[in-house]
């Protein structure tokens, strides 16, 4: 993702800053969606696999990126501590 769009974004919920999800995260939360662990903050679950993320700075919440578009949307955050991934 470009450094300067990575920039301005922000999370919708907390306004914290975005960075991407390593390897080791997205290894962890498609583990935890295929184990069926993951919701998303309209509390239905995430039942799809996720190629990319961006995760906030504290790293408690992900949005994925669909086709090279991040989905910032409130309803749509996976929450990473309901399912013990820690991506601080």
């Amino acid at each position: 993702m470009d450094r300067k769009l990575l920039d301005l974004l922000a999370c919708p919920t907390t306004r914290q800053p975005l960075r991407p999800a390593d390897a080791r995260v997205l290894h962890d939360l498609n583990a935890a969606i295929a184990g069926g662990a993951v919701k998303r903050g309209d509390g239905s679950p995430q039942s799809a696999a996720v190629d990319a993320a961006l995760v906030t700075a504290d790293g408690r919440l992900a949005y994925r990126i669909d086709d090279g578009i991040p989905v910032l949307l409130a309803e749509e955050a996976l929450d990473l501590t309901t399912c013990g991934i820690t991506a601080a």
